[in-house]
């Protein structure tokens, strides 16, 4: 839904499902404008590195990690896809001044 809702406010958006994808990315110099990420209790080593290249945006459990580090925005369950895609739009806004 929120993939869907990016698109259609011009913003080309993709699904990756594991830090092996994000990793094919970064070797691949393909890089998002930005990643919106449900968080886990661990980071894995691949989405830690392309956190450093581009900003996040984690959704987390309402119980879960106080921080997640280099993110961008960190939002807390209950949320609503359009509270994650004004948090995405937000980032944008900032990343391009």
């Amino acid at each position: 839904m929120v993939r869907a809702e990016l698109r259609e406010r011009g913003i080309g958006a993709i699904g990756i499902e594991s830090a092996a994808e994000a990793g094919a990315r970064i070797a691949s110099g393909d890089l998002p404008s930005a990643v919106v990420l449900e968080a886990r209790e661990e980071i894995e080593p691949g989405l830690e590195s392309l956190a450093r290249r581009v900003p996040f945006v984690v959704v987390a459990s309402a119980l879960g990690p106080a921080s997640w580090p280099r993110a961008a925005r960190l939002l807390r369950r209950p949320v609503r896809v359009e509270e994650i895609v004004a948090a995405v739009l937000d980032v944008l806004q900032g990343c391009s001044t």
